[in-house]
């Protein structure tokens, strides 16, 4: 297949490409589903909450969006947000909680439209990788220790998240044996079913199979009606609270938010951090799907970003979860041969199709089920290997990281990725850089005939990227250009990284890119990204 075709957007593009968008729109459809349906309860929010994201996401979001192959739904990034500002609006009534932050929700929208209109799309790139990659590895250990309870069919004692893992021992001693086998079993198919060689096995959705397993087991373990049974001398009780709750009719699922409160510091507070967090995850999926198009384009950020604002003003005002781009289904949605927009819209149509008219069978999904998926999304965002690779790129980096997961655990997602540029920033400056120049970088751009040079000087890190970025990507197509790093004193990871990005995407123009100094500059570590410092000759310069 040839890539150099650019499949065609709008009503062309469905008359070109339906058929590969539709079946990839059904792919995701099906890991959509009891991913919507667990993130909303996760949230704080009812099951049918998610399902309005991604219909909204699908059928209203799509032709708008500025990517074309992201899925836009309710996602495990946001949780820990949504499930404390219910906790935190609500103080003990959780519908006044959901409702108030139903309000919280529509503003978010707002303020998203308007950072969209103001181009601030760009300042994704501001936020040191480590970071981010702390603030996402809390959420998942957060996800974990929320999720797990629920897996096992126990009420857990504390709520801070880390005394909630503390308490997993006690969980297994008292979990409800029924509830654990459906638990642990879908865990071990969402865990065992990738590691499956078999080409056709590999295709299927492992959540689609949890379900298949589930449901029936849930049957036989006869969860719709109240009763208790004896184990080991011990008497458990199971009945419809272990399964979804939805009602018969998804418009009776509505619900209108409550803004009594919007003005409260409480929900100004929640506003930001959705504002901010959710969309920077979003435009991180974004540029990280376009990384994936086989037709290597290139997203709106701001365009996207409008897209979302509106869609969470939408989905907010009739009860929505807030929406971003969701990474696992936005990558299934390209690993399927999605081309357009349109995947989008058929996993939205396709969801309120499912929705509407058969809620009976999604009633039969045990929570247990719905626990075990965000277990296991938890563990991929707090993975070991993350930690491990993160170690491995520096010192520096790792120290960040931690600093971020342990300050967002204690405290909460806001103050964990401020702690975690505070930190960063300080080392940079123990480490010889002066201050004015971790904000503005000095850069002299020369050109003659075919060839450009880029020279910076001083120091390169994630704070002044924004302005390094903004010559990089003035830089007309199919020119020789060089970036010469041999008048840096430091070079962080983030700056790193994104020259790598750079340096592989920008021939794609039909143009060269050549990278000279780093002979120049210690690495921290062996990664051939880690940050870089200038040899101590070059210092006395």
């Amino acid at each position: 297949m040839s890539y150099n075709i650019l499949p065609k957007d709008g009503i062309a593009g469905l008359k070109q490409n339906w058929k590969s968008d539709l079946l990839s729109g059904f792919l995701v459809f099906l890991i959509a589903l009891p991913l919507c349906l667990g993130i909303a309860m996760a949230s704080g929010f009812p099951p049918i909450a998610g399902i309005f994201t991604a219909i909204i996401g699908g059928l209203i979001v799509s032709p708008m969006m500025g990517s074309r192959l992201s899925i836009k739904g309710p996602a495990a990034g946001l949780i820990a947000i949504a499930v404390a500002a219910v906790a935190d609006l609500g103080q003990g009534d959780a519908m006044l909680g959901y409702k108030l932050a139903l309000a919280v929700v529509v503003v978010t929208g707002f303020v998203q439209v308007a950072f969209a209109l103001l181009r601030l799309g760009r300042f994704v790139d501001f936020f040191p990788t480590a970071a981010v990659h702390g603030m996402l590895a809390a959420i998942g250990i957060i996800i974990i220790a929320k999720q797990f309870p629920v897996m096992l069919g126990v009420k857990p004692e504390a709520s801070n998240p880390l005394l909630m893992l503390a308490e997993i021992p006690s969980m297994f001693a008292n979990l409800n044996p029924e509830v654990a086998i459906i638990g642990g079993l879908s865990l071990l198919i969402l865990f065992g079913l990738p590691l499956v060689k078999i080409g056709w096995v590999k295709k299927i959705p492992a959540p689609m199979v949890v379900l298949f397993m589930a449901i029936p087991l849930g049957l036989v373990f006869d969860l719709s009606h109240e009763h208790q049974y004896l184990f080991l001398d011990h008497h458990f009780s199971l009945g419809p609270r272990f399964l979804v709750t939805l009602p018969d009719n998804i418009t009776d699922g509505i619900n209108f938010p409550d803004f009594s409160q919007i003005f409260t510091g409480t929900s100004i507070k929640y506003i930001i951090m959705f504002a901010l967090v959710g969309s920077l995850e979003s435009l991180l999926t974004v540029k990280a799907v376009d990384g994936l198009d086989p037709y290597h384009r290139k997203s709106d950020p701001n365009r996207d970003l409008l897209a979302v604002g509106v869609g969470n003003t939408l989905s907010g005002l009739i009860g929505g979860l807030p929406m971003i781009a969701e990474v696992v289904r936005s990558s299934a949605n390209v690993n399927n041969g999605a081309k357009t927009r349109w995947a989008n819209f058929f996993h939205g149509a396709l969801l309120l199709f499912f929705v509407a008219l058969v809620p009976n069978m999604i009633h039969q999904i045990p929570l247990a089920a719905l626990a075990a998926m965000l277990v296991y999304t938890g563990t991929r965002l707090a993975s070991p290997k993350l930690f491990k690779e993160t170690y491995q790129v520096g010192k520096e980096q790792i120290a960040v990281f931690v600093i971020t997961v342990v300050v967002t655990l204690a405290e909460d997602l806001l103050v964990g990725i401020a702690a975690g540029i505070v930190l960063e920033l300080l080392i940079y400056l123990f480490s010889g850089a002066k201050l004015n120049s971790l904000f503005k970088l000095k850069i002299d751009a020369t050109e003659l005939q075919e060839e450009i040079t880029i020279k910076p000087s001083e120091s390169a890190t994630f704070a002044n990227y924004l302005g390094f970025k903004k010559c990089l990507d003035n830089i007309p197509l199919g020119k020789k250009v060089t970036i010469d790093l041999s008048g840096m004193r430091l070079i962080d990871h983030t700056c790193m990284e994104q020259l790598h990005h750079f340096e592989h995407q920008y021939p794609r123009t039909g143009g060269s890119v050549h990278i000279h100094g780093l002979e120049a500059l210690r690495a921290s570590s062996s990664h051939p990204l880690a940050g870089r410092r200038a040899l101590k000759k070059q210092k006395a310069l």
